[in-house]
């Protein structure tokens, strides 16, 4: 994701979606150090191989607006010091292989990353750089709803699933109504049929020469019709679905459906705030979830450039309602019962 990156394009122009690259490089580092190196069994944390690395990037400390004039380190020291903190982690786990609060942190670490290479990625789509992954395609998806019928179901993740975040524990019973939803996501076909009875295009979109053109990183490129539309906000979601006469699916029913839907190339929106689920209680990294209930939604599935590993059914994503600079789409369900 930021192999190609020099000069200019390190920082980048001051916006709230992104961050500036060269600080993310080394906050991603930074976070592996503190909770697999630098964390200790009595709560208190150990100092780190690089001075001062918490004033810049601890981002539940530094300002988001303040990390573009930090003295931060060049991109080779900020490349050095990750491949050092590996290195350590690495020879580490070596010597710990039965270690479980270390592979905890490890895992967290992993999967930290791995959200910070899809950040990447929309960054770059943001600031109109290269596609790092063009060989990533959509393809055609069946347009029918599936009809659910409803009754008890187990919503959110079991011990026995391995790591998760602190946000799908646990597993608790709730009962849901008969619904249908959508096998798919909604497309830019059917999205654009609202856009051209005054609904808002998508950002990224432009009409030209009397055809819809759409901004993939650094080209414009023609709509792909089967495509799922991307980059759409909660809010345009639920517009599009007055429109429709449909509606967004909950986060419930998103999961109950998950096993018999065609999902990962757009995140999905859902209906529900993020909140957390009963008996919630924060895992180390408590600025994970915790600060953000209440305020963002909840989007399900996950994207073409999500890492495999974290698509699993009970993941939850959450975004304010009017981001849409993600790789989010969404897809509806029939208003009423099944």
């Amino acid at each position: 994701m930021t192999d190609d990156l020099d000069g200019a394009r390190l920082l980048g122009p001051k916006l709230a979606i992104v961050n500036p690259p060269l600080w993310e490089i080394g906050h991603v580092s930074w976070f592996q150090e503190r909770w697999c190196l630098r964390s200790r069994t009595d709560g208190t944390l150990g100092g780190s191989i690089l001075p001062d690395a918490d004033a810049l990037y601890d981002s539940s400390a530094v300002a988001h607006d303040t990390r573009w004039e930090l003295p931060l380190p060049d991109l080779k020291a900020t490349r050095a010091y990750g491949e050092t903190v590996l290195e350590m982690v690495r020879e580490r786990l070596a010597r710990e292989p039965e270690g479980a609060a270390l592979q905890y942190f490890v895992r967290l670490a992993t999967f930290h990353e791995d959200m910070h290479a899809e950040a990447f990625h929309y960054t770059r789509q943001t600031l109109g750089y290269p596609d790092p992954d063009p060989a990533s395609h959509s393809s055609a998806s069946p347009k029918e709803d599936l009809e659910i019928k409803g009754g008890k179901i187990l919503l959110g993740a079991r011990p026995s699933d391995g790591f998760v975040f602190d946000n799908e524990k646990w597993a608790h019973d709730l009962e849901i109504a008969p619904f249908r939803i959508a096998r798919s996501p909604v497309t830019n076909s059917e999205y654009l049929v609202f856009v051209e009875q005054d609904g808002a295009a998508p950002r990224y979109w432009k009409k030209q020469d009397g055809g819809w053109l759409q901004r993939r990183f650094d080209r414009w490129l023609p709509l792909v019709p089967e495509e799922p539309v991307r980059h759409v906000s909660w809010n345009e979601a639920q517009a599009y679905c007055a429109w429709a006469k449909r509606r967004l699916p909950t986060e419930t029913e998103w999961e109950c459906a998950n096993p018999k839907l065609a999902y990962g190339q757009v995140w999905e929106w859902t209906e529900s705030t993020f909140q957390p689920y009963p008996g919630f209680v924060p895992d180390p990294y408590k600025e994970y979830s915790a600060p953000w209930f209440g305020t963002h939604k909840v989007l399900r599935g996950g994207s073409f450039a999500t890492p495999e590993r974290l698509m699993r059914p009970t993941f939850r994503n959450f975004y304010t309602p009017e981001r849409g600079d993600v790789f989010a789409g969404f897809r509806t369900c029939a208003v009423g019962q099944a």
